[in-house]
């Protein structure tokens, strides 16, 4: 795990451009309106703005102001919009943070006219790279990701709708194994993901790195990291993201 301490694959520039590539080669022809949900910063946000006339970007706490865009708060397990209200819904990077998926599922079907568009890290090992929140004592999974997806189960989340087309983006190796998962949590996890914007999924308060290691937790992490960069050599590269379009009728 030499480079666990840094971000892991799925968070690097150069990949979220050829994600975000992805996203809008996948978008169908003749959406006029399109509600993105996640928006955060905007960045993608911007770019669908390009390619559709009329864009809601729906987060949390919405982080940016556009000129022709309209940006609300909402959650995406109770959305506030009428059923059928646009053309299309994009939500990426968001259905492995929910709490309750099958009702975003449900949620994004519902306020569809025509499809849903969804995109999430692929088969994660959500142990690689998690914390140890120094204020709760709880381990945290990578990001905060609840939830890990493959096709079967990101399909089952839409029972209504079929799916139209099917991408995956980037690949990687980072799977873990139980001995290096129980000396990294044993260790306080000091080569976590402390870096990212999501706070503590149990308490809610923001992350942060271990303060120095005593020695055994040294020696535990020392192992735990050595275990892994073993593994890794022998795990075969699989998809880091998929994005799936979904069609009503």
């Amino acid at each position: 795990m030499a480079n666990m301490a840094a971000q892991p694959s799925l968070a690097q520039p150069s990949l979220e451009e050829l994600r975000m590539d992805k996203v809008l080669a996948m978008l169908p022809a003749g959406v006029r309106n399109l509600l993105e949900i996640g928006a955060r910063h905007g960045v993608m946000t911007k770019k669908l703005a390009y390619r559709v006339p009329a864009v809601t970007a729906l987060d949390l706490s919405p982080r940016f102001q556009l000129d022709g865009i309209v940006t609300v708060a909402g959650n995406v397990e109770r959305l506030q919009f009428a059923d059928n209200s646009f053309d299309c819904v994009v939500c990426t990077e968001v259905l492995e943070h929910v709490p309750d998926v099958a009702s975003a599922g449900r949620e994004l079907a519902r306020v569809a006219r025509h499809y849903v568009l969804v995109g999430v890290p692929y088969r994660q090992d959500t142990r690689v790279g998690r914390t140890t929140c120094s204020h709760c004592g709880r381990i945290n999974p990578t990001y905060g990701h609840l939830n890990s997806f493959d096709e079967a189960r990101l399909a089952k989340l839409f029972p209504s709708l079929r799916t139209a087309a099917t991408e995956y983006v980037a690949e990687n190796r980072e799977r873990s194994n139980a001995l290096s998962v129980w000396l990294q949590d044993l260790a306080g996890n000091p080569y976590g993901t402390y870096d990212q914007e999501e706070p503590c999924v149990f308490c809610g308060q923001t992350m942060a790195p271990p303060g120095p290691l005593s020695l055994p937790k040294r020696v535990a992490a020392s192992i735990g990291v050595r275990l892994y960069d073993f593994q890794v050599r022998f795990n075969q590269p699989r998809a880091t993201w998929i994005l799936m379009l979904l069609k009503k009728g």
